[in-house]
């Protein structure tokens, strides 16, 4: 088979040689809707462009970096995982490679970056771990770098580019579907963070709900993010007449998941990630579209090398609850 070529994937789509050059080089020039056509059409022919000849003739180095987070416990640490191939694919497909880094906090992350820039050996950056009082994303623009966030900036809304998932709608997505099966009450398992992620998802939960503030503290609690941590948070909640829960995490969930059925106690646990272990075990829980995060991620970063100064992007995507019955002990 012939290696294609600009010419025979715009004769494949029906589009011009200059519409494919555009979704490759200057994405915001392009609708949407052929946009993805491209694409998919790309991505099925293998089609590779030379990073060399584009290096030269747009004076890029077609690499993004980004920091590589930490493991985790061995449960959560699976969706960035995912994330992370979801985003060298995408970045592939429009010729861009990730250089991947470490870094031990916050301000080393900001001084590799640095590096990376005085050496001319990036076009962008892809922040995760977004946090209240992140001055990432400020710092990051003051280099005249262009960067997305995997995540929101929680204490305002931002004036650079994000791709997140919408905890607070899946919580309450799977905290709806709970009391539609008969559940009552309905606890929740969260984390002790204020703002941020473990703040997102606890809200959804008590917009669900609807309980008064005594309720709220009645029927949940928020623990450090382990099994063990989950566990000893069921046991508690079923002091309160509470056997259904909606958890954070797939590792607070597994814990608590472990104590109903210790206990010998009918009821059901949701879990936040829907992570390997908790398919293995038939946990219920709530996924995060990581590939379709990954190719936003993509897209608008690289919308904003090719147009430095337009509007930012803001994109919220809905987890999909992973309901399943195995998990339940009744």
């Amino acid at each position: 088979m012939k290696k294609p070529t600009l010419d025979t994937l715009a004769a494949q789509v029906g589009v011009s040689r200059q519409t494919i050059s555009n979704v490759l080089n200057k994405p915001e020039k392009v609708s949407p809707q052929t946009r993805q056509r491209v694409l998919a059409a790309i991505e099925a022919a293998g089609y590779r462009p030379s990073n060399a000849a584009r290096a030269l003739r747009t004076q890029r180095t077609h690499t993004l970096a980004m920091r590589l987070s930490n493991a985790g416990d061995g449960i959560n640490g699976a969706v960035m995982d995912g994330f992370l191939h979801a985003l060298v694919t995408a970045a592939g497909l429009r010729g861009y490679r990730i250089t991947l880094f470490t870094a031990a906090d916050d301000s080393a992350e900001l001084d590799i970056i640095r590096e990376f820039r005085d050496s001319k050996a990036i076009d962008g950056v892809i922040l995760t771990d977004t946090h209240a009082g992140d001055q990432r994303p400020n710092a990051i623009h003051d280099l005249r770098l262009p960067v997305v966030a995997f995540g929101r900036p929680w204490d305002r809304e931002g004036e650079h580019d994000w791709v997140d998932v919408d905890g607070a709608a899946g919580v309450a997505q799977a905290t709806r579907r709970l009391l539609d099966d008969g559940h009552t009450p309905v606890g929740f398992i969260g984390w002790p963070d204020d703002t941020g992620v473990g703040a997102d998802r606890y809200a959804g939960w008590a917009r669900a709900t609807g309980y008064s503030a005594d309720q709220q503290r009645r029927y949940s609690t928020r623990q450090l993010d382990s099994p063990v941590a989950g566990g000893e948070a069921m046991a508690k909640l079923l002091d309160e007449g509470v056997t259904a829960v909606v958890c954070a995490s797939d590792s607070l969930a597994i814990g608590a998941f472990g104590r109903l059925r210790d206990k010998g106690v009918a009821g059901h646990v949701v879990g936040f990630d829907d992570t390997p272990v908790a398919r293995m075990i038939g946990l219920s829980s709530l996924r995060q579209p990581v590939h379709e995060v990954a190719k936003h991620v993509v897209e608008t970063l690289l919308g904003r090398i090719s147009d430095p100064e337009g509007e930012p992007r803001h994109i919220l995507l809905p987890p999909t609850l992973q309901a399943r019955t195995v998990a339940s002990t009744s």
